[in-house]
């Protein structure tokens, strides 16, 4: 079979897994395969089935790309998966292949670059920025719901009207609380759909009300996108939020470093260590981010300073 023919069978695998594996995995396994498979034809070697010379070849060539060891090892999960799905031989499991990933993670190290922690007094400093317009009212909306949630970006898009539910408003003198749950229908860590309902606080349901309100959404996505003529879109391409972000905390004036270095991760961050400070446990920090590793949730509170309780 040659290479050429190799993208056509590759784009005929990735149709027959649509819907059995998230968008996101998909995209990553089209990508990098096909530069794999350019990686080949370029050196005449097969690409499918690939040896395990070829694929530490391939990996080794990495090296002069700027890439973190994280991004080469996930190149190697989507060789192995379309080589598995395409129900051939796995090259990445060759001892070859271990060693060369074992000689890169030596040579760039393991580290990653963490999203800046948007904790709660930056959260406060956001929030203060936000105006009162319909923009304004979407940003707000989207800042205490990615706080309050700790959810990823792909999850706090996909939430739905039809899956929220408003709990009565509870008055004391003047003030009325008034609060929700809404249902997460699928997560990173829930691929099969089980839900799982989030608790939200009366700051930021009262927020997400008066976007909706002003939006005048009646159902549908709860978050969108707003046009350079303020129309409301069908929903907000979840590439949006980290641009989010970074516009409010440029105009918040925050440094050029923390601009560049918040993510859509960082109100997870920020959270997760503000959790802990409240003396949240480990188990309930990973509950309510929804992580399912203990190494993940310990890399973004171990910053966490005493003197900052």
């Amino acid at each position: 079979m040659t290479n050429t023919s190799l993208t056509v069978v590759l784009h005929e695998l990735m149709k027959h897994l649509e819907g059995a594996y998230a968008p996101n995995t998909l995209r990553a396994y089209r990508a990098d395969m096909q530069e794999f498979i350019l990686f080949c034809e370029n050196h005449s070697l097969p690409a499918l089935p690939a040896s395990s010379a070829t694929v530490a070849n391939f990996l080794m060539g990495t090296l002069s790309q700027g890439i973190k060891t994280a991004t080469i090892r996930r190149k190697v999960s989507s060789i192995s998966a379309i080589h598995r799905l395409s129900c051939l031989p796995d090259p990445t499991k060759h001892p070859e292949v271990k060693i060369t990933l074992r000689k890169i993670a030596r040579q760039l190290g393991t580290r990653f670059d963490q999203a800046y922690p948007v904790t709660r007094p930056i959260l406060d400093v956001l929030l203060s920025v936000c105006s009162q317009d319909l923009r304004g009212l979407r940003d707000k909306a989207l800042l205490l719901l990615a706080y309050d949630s700790m959810r990823r970006r792909s999850e706090l898009v996909s939430l739905c009207v039809e899956d929220m539910e408003w709990l009565p408003a509870v008055g004391v003198g003047h003030a009325v609380d008034v609060g929700a749950s809404i249902l997460l229908r699928k997560s990173k860590t829930d691929q099969m759909g089980t839900g799982k309902w989030i608790h939200l606080s009366s700051e930021t349901t009262q927020a997400v009300l008066d976007w909706l309100e002003a939006a005048r959404i009646e159902d549908g996505f709860v978050l969108r996108g707003i046009d350079p003529s303020g129309q409301v879109t069908a929903s907000l391409c979840e590439s949006r939020v980290a641009r989010i972000f970074k516009s409010l905390a440029r105009r918040a004036q925050l440094s050029e470093h923390v601009i560049q270095s918040i993510s859509g991760h960082s109100m997870r961050v920020g959270a997760a260590q503000d959790l802990l400070h409240s003396g949240a446990s480990l188990p309930q920090i990973m509950a309510k981010g929804g992580w399912s590793k203990t190494d993940t949730v310990m890399r973004y509170v171990e910053r966490v300073t005493l003197h900052n309780n």
